[in-house]
C-alpha cells in the first residue's frame, strides 16, 4: 500500500510538472543568458566607460577656457584720519584660455593608451559574451541529459513492474519461484533509487539553467532541442595539431596589454622632456572706494571719492625644462621597460596555454565524436539484446537471471549514449570557445 502511495504521488507530480514546464531552445536560452548576466552587464559599462576615457584624452588636444570670479565685502577700513577704504562689492573677474602646445608627447600617449583601454574592453566584453555562450550551452544539454536519464529510468521502471506481475502471476501458479520475485523486487528498488537520485540531480540541473538564464528560480524549462543532430564542427587533423587561435579575444587581450606597457614608457619618457605652453587671459578689477576728505594747500577741505578699477589682458608662453631630479625620472622609465618584458614573456607563455587549451578542446571534440560512434553501436547491440531475451524468456528459453542482466546492459549502453551525446554538444561549444569562434556559432 505504502509503496502504491509513493508511486501515485511520484505520478501526480509528474504530471503537474509536465503541465507548469515551458519549452526552451538553445537558442532562446543563449539569448536569455546574454540579456540578463551580470557579468555581461558590467562588461557592456566598462566598454562604455573606456568611450568616454577616449573622449576626455582627445579634450586634452583642444584649448581650456577656465573663468573666475571674486567678491569682497568688509566694513570700511581707515587709512587716513579723513579717508576710508571702502571694499563692499569690491569684484575681480576674468577668463583665462590654455593652449599646451607641447607636453613631452604625454598628450598623444594619453590617447594612444585610451584607444588601447577602449579595444581592451572591447575584446573583454568579446570573451564574457562567448564564456556566457559556453555555461548556457553547458547548462542546457547537461539538463537535458539528467531529463533522458530519468525518463529512461521511468521507462524501465514500468518494464520492471510489468515484469514483478507477470512472475507474481507464475508465483501463485507454482511456475516460478518466491526468489525470482525477491530478485525483481530487489532490481525495483534499486531503479526507484536511480530515478530519485537522476529527479534531485535533474532539479539541480535546472537552478543552474535559471541561474545561468538569471531567471527566477521557480520557472521549469523543459529543453527541446535534440542531442541527437551530428556535430557541424570536425576538426582536421591540421586543427588537432595546431589549432586557429587568432580569433580569441584572450589573444587579443595579451596583446593589448603589450601595447600598454610600451605606451607607459613613453609617458615616463615625456616626464624628463620640456613642455611649452601658451596662455592668454583677460581680467577686471572694479568697485573699490576712497571716500573721505582731503584738505587742500589753501587750506580749504575737498570732498574725496575716487573709484579704482583696472582692464588687465595677458598673454602668457611658458617653458618648463627638468633638469635634474636625482635620477627619480630616469628610474621610472627604465622600471616602464622591465614592465614590458614582463608583459612580453606574459604575452609568450599564455599564448601557449591558450594553444594548449585549444588543443585539448579539438581533441576531445574529435574523442566525443568516436565515442558517440562507439555508443551508438553499443545501444543497437543491447536493444537487440534485450528484445531477443525478452522473446526467449517468454518463451521459457531463457532465465530471469539472464533477462535481468539483458536489462542492465540495455541501461547502460543507454546511460553511455545519453553521456556521449551529451559531451559531444558541450566539446563542440568548448572547442568553437577555445578557437575564438563561439560567437559566430549558431
Amino acid at each position: 500500500m505504502k509503496k502504491f502511495i509513493l508511486i501515485l504521488s511520484i505520478f501526480t507530480c509528474s504530471i503537474l510538472l509536465c503541465n507548469a514546464q515551458q519549452p526552451l531552445t538553445r537558442s532562446e536560452c543563449r539569448q536569455q543568458a546574454l540579456a540578463h548576466n551580470e557579468d555581461l552587464q558590467k562588461a557592456d559599462i566598462s566598454v562604455r566607460q573606456a568611450e568616454l576615457d577616449r573622449q576626455a584624452a582627445i579634450a586634452a588636444y583642444l584649448p581650456k577656457l577656465d573663468g573666475s570670479v571674486m567678491a569682497v565685502f568688509r566694513k570700511d577700513t581707515r587709512l587716513l584720519d579723513d579717508v576710508d577704504l571702502q571694499m563692499r562689492g569690491t569684484y575681480m573677474a576674468g577668463l583665462n584660455l590654455t593652449q599646451p602646445i607641447f607636453a613631452g608627447g604625454k598628450i598623444v600617449t594619453a590617447n594612444k593608451l585610451a584607444k588601447v583601454g577602449q579595444e581592451a574592453a572591447r575584446l573583454q566584453k568579446a570573451q564574457t559574451l562567448q564564456q556566457v555562450i559556453a555555461d548556457a550551452d553547458n547548462a542546457y544539454f547537461t539538463l537535458m541529459a539528467v531529463n533522458q536519464k530519468v525518463t529512461m529510468l521511468e521507462a524501465l521502471h514500468r518494464q520492471l513492474e510489468e515484469l514483478y506481475g507477470q512472475v507474481k502471476t507464475s508465483v501463485e501458479a507454482d511456475m516460478a519461484t518466491q526468489n525470482d520475485l525477491l530478485r525483481i523486487s530487489a532490481k525495483l528498488s534499486e531503479i526507484e533509487y536511480q530515478l530519485q537520485k537522476a529527479r534531485s540531480g535533474a532539479e539541480i540541473c535546472r537552478l543552474s539553467l535559471c541561474n545561468v538564464m538569471g531567471v527566477g528560480l521557480d520557472v521549469v524549462y523543459q529543453p527541446v532541442d535534440t542531442l541527437l543532430a551530428e556535430s557541424s564542427v570536425i576538426p582536421g587533423r591540421e586543427e588537432l595539431e595546431a589549432p586557429d587561435i587568432s580569433l580569441r579575444p584572450e589573444l587579443g587581450l595579451l596583446e593589448q596589454s603589450l601595447k600598454a606597457s610600451r605606451l607607459q614608457v613613453q609617458m615616463q619618457r615625456a616626464n624628463i622632456l620640456p613642455t611649452v605652453g601658451l596662455s592668454v587671459g583677460y581680467s577686471r578689477f572694479a568697485n573699490l572706494k576712497l571716500k573721505g576728505t582731503m584738505t587742500a594747500d589753501d587750506g580749504s577741505v575737498v570732498p574725496l571719492n575716487y573709484k579704482v578699477g583696472s582692464n588687465n589682458p595677458m598673454a602668457m608662453l611658458s617653458v618648463s625644462i627638468p633638469i635634474f631630479h636625482w635620477g627619480a625620472e630616469v628610474s621610472k622609465v627604465r622600471r616602464a621597460k622591465y614592465d614590458v618584458q614582463a608583459a612580453s614573456l606574459d604575452k609568450e607563455r599564455n599564448t601557449r596555454l591558450l594553444t594548449i587549451e585549444a588543443r585539448n578542446a579539438a581533441r576531445n571534440l574529435d574523442n566525443s565524436r568516436l565515442m558517440l560512434e562507439t555508443a551508438v553501436i553499443g545501444q543497437e547491440q543491447a536493444d537487440e539484446n534485450l528484445r531477443v531475451m525478452r522473446l526467449r524468456y517468454d518463451a521459457a528459453l531463457s532465465t530471469l537471471t539472464d533477462l535481468l542482466d539483458a536489462e542492465a546492459q540495455w541501461q547502460t549502453a543507454r546511460s553511455n549514449l545519453i553521456e556521449a551525446q551529451t559531451q559531444l554538444r558541450i566539446n563542440e561549444t568548448e572547442y568553437l570557445r577555445t578557437t575564438g569562434r563561439l560567437i559566430l556559432s549558431p
